[in-house]
């Protein structure tokens, strides 16, 4: 069993919303195989405790926006160490840089396939041996 196209789809949109607010690597993993209470986990981080909660807010909104769903559970929202948002066909997982780093979620699931959450590429830096104009 794979993981739906409307929990794909709402993942996704969980991740443009933590992306628009600076939210760092964000991945998102097909778990249905290996798990029978959810088909996608999404994780992302961000370097302080109120950055996590301006991400926790931002994919919120947009799912309840676009897909009219909140979460049914959500645990760590006060902490801002580590938040759960359950919604039951997704889990997602905003962590501050150092719990991720020390948790390492991707590796727990990495065996699992990623999902492309299709995110826009950052520029890439200007090269220094090009001309430049005075």
């Amino acid at each position: 069993m794979t993981a739906t196209t409307e929990s794909i789809d709402f993942v996704r949109a969980a991740a443009r919303a933590a992306d628009r607010k600076k939210a760092e690597n964000v991945v998102a993993f097909d778990v249905s195989d290996s798990l029978a209470i959810t088909d996608v986990f999404m994780v992302t981080s961000a370097p302080n405790e109120r950055q996590v909660a301006a991400v926790v807010d931002a994919v919120e909104e947009t799912l309840i926006e676009h897909f009219d769903r909140r979460p049914l559970r959500r645990e760590g929202k006060g902490e801002g160490r580590w938040v759960l948002l359950d919604y039951g066909d997704a889990v997602i997982h905003v962590l501050h840089d150092e719990d991720r780093e020390f948790y390492a979620l991707e590796r727990l699931w990495g065996d699992c396939p990623a999902i492309d959450v299709q995110l826009p590429q950052a520029p890439a830096p200007a090269d220094d041996a090009a001309p430049r104009a005075v």
